[in-house]
Order: structure tokens, then C-alpha cells, then sequence
């Protein structure tokens, strides 16, 4: 995909309905052929986008494993990265994730005053990105990292006043994240909280581990489906998430 095109299709998937279903892969938990299944299944089921991260990579597999994925197949990467680190010239965009939903002032504006540099003379292309951590029933790994409380799972009024604030503020995309493996994953009615009170398109992930948990929250919502945990898990519900979501 060219720069500057991934932002006007996650904004299509708000303003006509059309859902999308983004796979999340972790770079340390693939090994080559795992990833070779995973691309195979992605372009049957018409995947829309790759995130590319996590809390952690501690080796170098971030550039090998995009290098991978673009010799396979032409669905955009996007990183979603967990630090300053996991950055490449390698992918087609970057999440430019704001926590807004903690007060650790190094994840609102810190980290992004360190990257921007880089990021300006990079052909990614930056999507602003409000991030919200939700409950999720279990410490996930975002959490501990972030230093941060995420908001309870039944405050539909925080996330929303959250959200709100954060497109006011200019981000152009909102992402609601229970994190990886979370128990209980981010309920339809805050989606549909959220949903209906902003104009930007809304981002939901963690704990997405069956085709009716993602129908459900598209018909509550949500404009992007991440899945990642339980694809790792078993790839085939690629398919099967894919056909909810588009379906």
C-alpha cells in the first residue's frame, strides 16, 4: 500500500460499514513457518492489515519477520510497538500510540518527542493513535510495561470521556485493548458506548478468541477486529474470523 492510504481505509470502515480484520503478530513468537501458514490463511480469508509488535521483542526478528511477510503477500503492515525500539523502515505504517487512557507521562508524549525524528524521515506512514487499556481479568504484560491502571471493564462513561478526549486532542484513531489473552475482552456495550460518540474509527482488541466475540463487536462498533493470541493458537480461526468480520 502508498503512503498516506491506510488512514483513509480505516476511515472508510467507519463511514460505510465496511468492517476490517487486522492480525496481530508477535516477531518472538513466529518462527519462519508458522508465519509462511499464517500469510497463506491471511490472504484466503481477505485479512485488511498486519500489526506488527509487542509489549516485548527482545531479538532482532522485527525486520526479518515484515521482510517475510512482504515476499508472501501485499496486506499492509502497520507496527504496534511497545517501545521505542520497535521501530522499521520496513512496514507500511506505525500505530503513533498515545496511552491516553494512563497518566505515565513518557507513553502520552515522551517516547513519541524521542521517535519523531526517526519517524520524519521514515517512509511510514504515522497514524495518530489514541490507546486505551481496558480490564481484561488478568495483569497483561501492556500493563506492567505501561505502569499504568488500565480503565475497569464495566466504566462504559470512562472509556468514552477517554476517547473523546483523545480525538479532541487530535488523534485520528481511537484503540480499545483489553491486551493478549485477556479473560474478559472489551464488552459490546463499550464499544457501542464509545462507538456512537466518536467520529474517528475505533480499534478493538485482547481476548477476541471465537467468530461470534468479533460479529459481536463489529454490530456493536467496533471498525477493526486484532486478533492475535488465539490465532497464534490456532491459525485456522483466521478463516473464521475473517468470514465474521467481512461477513
Amino acid at each position: 500500500m502508498t503512503n498516506n492510504q491506510l488512514l483513509p481505509s480505516f476511515q472508510e470502515a467507519k463511514n460505510t460499514g465496511k468492517k476490517k480484520f487486522a492480525v496481530l503478530i508477535d516477531p518472538d513468537k513466529m518462527s519462519m513457518g508458522n508465519t509462511d501458514e499464517i500469510v497463506k490463511l491471511a490472504v484466503e480469508a481477505r485479512v485488511d492489515y498486519f500489526f506488527i509488535g509487542g509489549s516485548l521483542i527482545v531479538n532482532n526478528m522485527l525486520d526479518n519477520c515484515l521482510t517475510d511477510i512482504k515476499e508472501r503477500c501485499d496486506i499492509p503492515t502497520v507496527l504496534f510497538p511497545g517501545n521505542n525500539f520497535q521501530l522499521s523502515f520496513r512496514a507500511d505504517g506505525i500505530l503513533f500510540l498515545s496511552l491516553i487512557s494512563g497518566r505515565n507521562p513518557e507513553l502520552l508524549i515522551g517516547n513519541h518527542v524521542l521517535a519523531a525524528p526517526y519517524l520524519k524521515v521514515s517512509p511510514l506512514e504515522v497514524l495518530s493513535t489514541g490507546y486505551i487499556l481496558v480490564n481484561g481479568g488478568i495483569d497483561t504484560t501492556v500493563r506492567y510495561i505501561s505502569n499504568t491502571n488500565p480503565v475497569p471493564h464495566a466504566k462504559d462513561d470512562i472509556a468514552l470521556c477517554t476517547a473523546l478526549a483523545g480525538e479532541m486532542l487530535g488523534q485520528k484513531l481511537i484503540f480499545m485493548d483489553a491486551g493478549s489473552g485477556a479473560e474478559t475482552p472489551v464488552s459490546t456495550s463499550m464499544i457501542a458506548a464509545v462507538s456512537s460518540a466518536i467520529s474517528v474509527p475505533l480499534i478493538v482488541g485482547g481476548g477476541i478468541s471465537t467468530p461470534e466475540k468479533a460479529a459481536a463487536n463489529v454490530k456493536a462498533g467496533a471498525d477493526v477486529i486484532v486478533v492475535g493470541n488465539a490465532i497464534e493458537k490456532d491459525p485456522g480461526l483466521i478463516r473464521e474470523i475473517g468470514s465474521a468480520v467481512h461477513g
